[in-house]
């Protein structure tokens, strides 16, 4: 029979170890004297909010990308041996201290009220995601299967509720970051595992060689925080700024609004006749030779929230800022057809034909360009009814012929998908365009966490990327993620560089979705190894 006790060779009795870890003794230390579960919430959970706390801050406009492993690292030690329950609250925890400033744009405007919700929303997320690291965390190599988890609830937020909401993933701080290549060769699902295998595969070897120093646990260990580096450092022969198909001048118009916050829209004749004005004064510029003429300019999303197909005024407006430049314009309007919902388009207009194409944006934002479960969404904030009209989403990617290059047009909000930035690739865009309104979040940090977005999409797909923007930073990135050109924070200006037209398709840009299925194998077979155990172990018992 077992014995709560043990004996030494004079036969006196040894308390054993305390579960919390104090030292043996009639006391046993303030944690011990606590039990094991107070001890868990008094020293795991800060710990837990920490660490999302410090992925937080790996973010832009912070070049901090590093904290990130580091991070994970920290969540990866307080989830160590938890169950799954524990994993879930821990996870949640991390999430609350990630999300909360992160996205604490969202309620610069309308209150705390969809700030708390979203970010509560995301951080139940991260919550599932802590409760999967939990169960696989006592697998063998389980570094691999955790960060393949945490690739699978980034997966999953990208996806529901009401479309996704994929804003943090781990991929999108890392534009400055020695993995940052790896997004060429499987996207952002590759990025944020290689980022997440390092910081669990630290935290391992950090244990591995406390514990078991010498033993192949700790070169698995160490490897697991060495591959995502060393693939990082390999993969950067794929990021390449070379003109393919010969070299064009572009434009970006950042016309800037009359106010901040919602009320900009009440404007919506002076933000047109501002990104007017600064067109022509480019044209001006232009003619006495102080900048090169471009081949074609890109105006931001709604540059125009008036109807130029039904306000006469507005077509005039447009028509003489294209006149002026004489060039193709890509203008961002808010068209509004007698039945059905609004669209958000961008329309290419010729100095010669007028408004000929036009691109409807995809993906169109829950809670912003329409409210789902309206009647029910007023309870909590009477704020839904500024948006009196629902946006209706298009259905086909836009790549607009401008001046014999193919320009791609990624509406804002869209940048974040996956999908909807490589099937504009996919379709032939030599140059992607993000044109973007951010007015309403003032002078918050959305500004530049859309920004690094831009920039890893830049990498991902060997592009470069033109981001105009009405007040927030405007920018010309090259393919290879550096910015180039940018604007100050409302402020109007025109950025006037040359960039390269690119045709090549990286390998990212070819799998498309297939490394992250890949990685959700991985994560659906560390379950499966978790599940098969416990049966196992069952039959024994």
């Amino acid at each position: 029979m077992s014995s709560s006790v043990t004996r030494t060779a004079g036969n006196e009795p040894v308390k054993p170890a305390d579960p919390a870890g104090a030292a043996p003794g009639a006391h046993g230390g303030i944690l011990s004297r606590m039990g094991p579960r107070t001890s868990l919430w008094l020293v795991r959970a800060p710990l837990a909010a920490l660490a999302g706390v410090l992925l937080y801050l790996s973010f832009p406009p912070r070049p901090l990308w590093w904290l990130a492993p580091l991070a994970l690292a920290l969540l990866a030690g307080c989830l160590h041996g938890r169950r799954a329950r524990a994993g879930f609250g821990l996870g949640f925890l991390t999430g609350l201290g990630f999300m909360l400033p992160l996205l604490v744009w969202t309620g610069s405007e309308v209150g705390p009220v969809p700030w708390l919700a979203l970010a509560a929303v995301e951080a139940l997320f991260i919550g599932v995601t802590g409760l999967g690291i939990a169960l696989v965390g006592r697998l063998p190599a389980w570094p691999v299967f955790a960060a393949a988890v945490w690739v699978a609830g980034e997966a999953l937020r990208a996806r529901v509720p009401f479309g996704g909401f994929p804003w943090g993933k781990l991929a999108f701080g890392q534009a400055d970051g020695i993995f940052t290549p790896l997004a060429a060769v499987g996207g952002t699902p590759l990025l944020s595992f290689a980022v997440a295998l390092c910081g669990f595969g630290l935290y391992a070897a950090l244990r591995a060689a406390r514990e078991h120093p010498g033993r192949a646990t700790a070169a698995v260990a160490a490897l697991s925080v060495a591959a995502p580096i060393g693939a990082g450092l390999a993969a950067r022969p794929l990021v390449s700024d070379s003109a393919e198909d010969g070299k064009v001048v572009a434009a970006v118009i950042q016309g800037n609004v009359p106010r901040l916050g919602f009320d900009f829209n009440a404007q919506r004749r002076q933000v047109l006749d501002n990104h007017v004005n600064r067109t022509i004064e480019l044209a001006q510029d232009v003619k006495a030779g102080r900048v090169p003429k471009p081949d074609f300019v890109v105006w931001p999303e709604n540059s125009s929230d008036l109807d130029p197909y039904t306000e006469p005024d507005a077509y005039a407006a447009i028509e003489s800022a294209v006149q002026a430049i004489g060039v193709p314009v890509a203008i961002g309007a808010v068209v509004a057809p007698e039945t059905g919902p609004l669209r958000n388009t961008m329309i290419l207009w010729d100095p010669v034909k007028g408004p000929t194409d036009t691109y409807d944006k995809r993906k169109i934002q829950p809670f912003g360009e329409r409210i789902p479960m309206r009647s029910f969404v007023r309870l909590f904030s009477s704020d839904v009814d500024r948006v009196r009209r629902d946006f209706g989403p298009g259905k086909d990617p836009g790549v607009f012929d401008m001046a014999g290059s193919g320009v791609g047009m990624v509406t804002c909000f869209e940048a974040a998908f996956d999908d909807a930035v490589r099937s504009t690739v996919r379709d032939g865009a030599q140059v992607i365009a993000v044109p973007s309104n951010n007015a309403t979040f003032g002078r918050t940090q959305m500004t530049y966490q859309q920004l690094a977005m831009d920039r890893i999409r830049a990498v991902e797909h060997s592009r470069t990327v033109l981001v105009p923007v009405t007040s927030g930073v405007s920018a010309v990135i090259r393919p290879d993620g550096k910015i180039v050109r940018q604007t100050k924070m409302f402020t109007a200006d025109a950025l006037v560089a040359e960039i390269p037209l690119r045709s090549t398709e990286t390998p990212a840009t070819r799998l498309g979705p297939i490394p992250e299925y890949v990685l959700l194998l991985i994560a659906a077979g560390g379950f499966g190894l978790v599940l098969t155990r416990r049966i196992r172990t069952r039959r024994a018992a």
